[in-house]
């Protein structure tokens, strides 16, 4: 199957007009960054009556009741995540009003796995909807691509992550590490179903140990957060940090953290161990590289295509602690490792940066010139 589907019914456009893109959602650094083109503008979340702000709701854009109330004020739908509230079939009546309102549909698969479920049945159920139903699709890297083409037939258009840091840190006060010792940071945060924290905690406390004896010093620092999903494995994680050795290893609980006490803490690492059991792709990651922290990352999902460049080493399943030894040292020994805190780390971040301005650019057209084909009746 082509990747774009015949357009729908009556969506010629002008080129030379603005075009209005209703997005699920639209309040994200994800969908701002991709659609910061000339002559694209998307529609603003709408908020449910009687919401209390600052409190997450199953997306007001998917209802196909307000599809068909607003349908002359977008001229296409793009869904990148937020569809888990819904039913496939309620998403299939999505499909069904964009199409009755002239909008192209849009869907990018962020995920083939979702982070946010343990049984993914229903997942998998939605996305047997929304990816043969969408007129085009794109996702973050070539794996996802192909197992999208294996499963469903449909050709993906391949745009990789833009950035997730804002403004640049606070260059450093000086220009080494003022310790040999490494610290490789573990962030649980609120214990989301596909972060498996006991395993991860216990293979990176193993994994430091593992270093430590082979003569590359280091530390580990686990983070999470006070409210956390499941407190049977928080008791775990605090166990086996209390049993570890304090020169070691040190636990932190706190709040969610704001964006920039967030790019603070990942900025004072050497090296950042992602701890998910399941998934495709992510943005943790992707920050971790503006900030030029190295990433070991398991063996599921497609995160060591994100970032092809040796920054991201791949540790085996999350438990693997010898896996996650062998990936942690050749990160920290690479020619291309800084140091945290060090104007090497300063430089390298300022070049990824600038490369990560030029691709945003690019991925931007590349999403506008995807909307005008969708809606000039064009076809690929």
């Amino acid at each position: 199957m082509s990747q774009l589907m015949a357009p729908t019914a009556g969506a010629s456009r002008s080129s030379s007009r603005t075009l209005r893109v209703a997005s699920v959602p639209a309040a994200h650094p994800y969908v701002a960054r991709v659609t910061d083109a000339a002559g694209l503008t998307v529609l603003p979340d709408p908020t449910p009556p009687g919401a209390e702000q600052g409190r997450w709701w199953p997306p007001v854009v998917l209802d196909p009741a307000w599809i068909a109330a607003h349908a002359a004020e977008a001229d296409l739908l793009h869904v990148h995540f937020g569809t888990e509230s819904f039913d496939p079939a309620h998403l299939a009546r999505t499909l069904d009003a964009a199409r009755a309102a002239g909008w192209p549909v849009v869907v990018t698969v962020h995920d083939l796995e979702h982070p946010q479920l343990v049984d993914q049945a229903g997942y998998r159920a939605q996305l047997d909807v929304l990816v043969p139903g969408a007129d085009a699709l794109v996702t973050l890297t070539p794996g996802a691509a192909a197992e999208i083409r294996e499963r469903w037939g449909r050709d993906a258009l391949v745009v990789p992550h833009p950035r997730l840091l804002g403004a640049l840190p606070a260059a450093p006060s000086g220009a080494t590490a003022q310790t040999a010792e490494r610290v490789v940071g573990l962030h649980l945060k609120d214990l989301r179903p596909n972060v498996d924290a006991p395993a991860a905690t216990r293979a990176l406390l193993a994994a430091v140990a593992d270093l430590r004896a082979s003569g590359l010093p280091a530390r580990a620092e686990v983070r999470l957060h006070r409210r956390v999903r499941d407190e049977a494995a928080r008791d775990e994680v605090r166990a086996l940090c209390a049993a570890a050795d304090p020169g070691t290893a040190v636990l932190v609980e706190h709040d969610r953290l704001a964006d920039d006490d967030l790019a603070a803490a990942l900025a004072g690492l050497d090296a950042c161990v992602l701890p998910y059991a399941h998934g495709t792709h992510s943005g943790w990651l992707e920050l971790c590289w503006d900030l030029g922290v190295p990433v070991a990352a398991p063996a599921v999902g497609y995160y060591h295509q994100q970032h092809p460049d040796g920054s991201v080493a791949t540790s085996g399943a999350v438990g693997d602690a010898a896996g996650l030894a062998a990936a942690l040292r050749d990160l920290l020994r690479s020619p291309a490792a800084t140091r945290a805190g060090t104007a090497a780390r300063a430089a390298l971040v300022r070049d990824r940066r600038a490369r990560r301005l030029a691709e945003d650019r690019a991925a931007a057209d590349q999403h506008a010139a995807l909307y005008r084909s969708l809606l000039g009746g064009g076809a690929r």
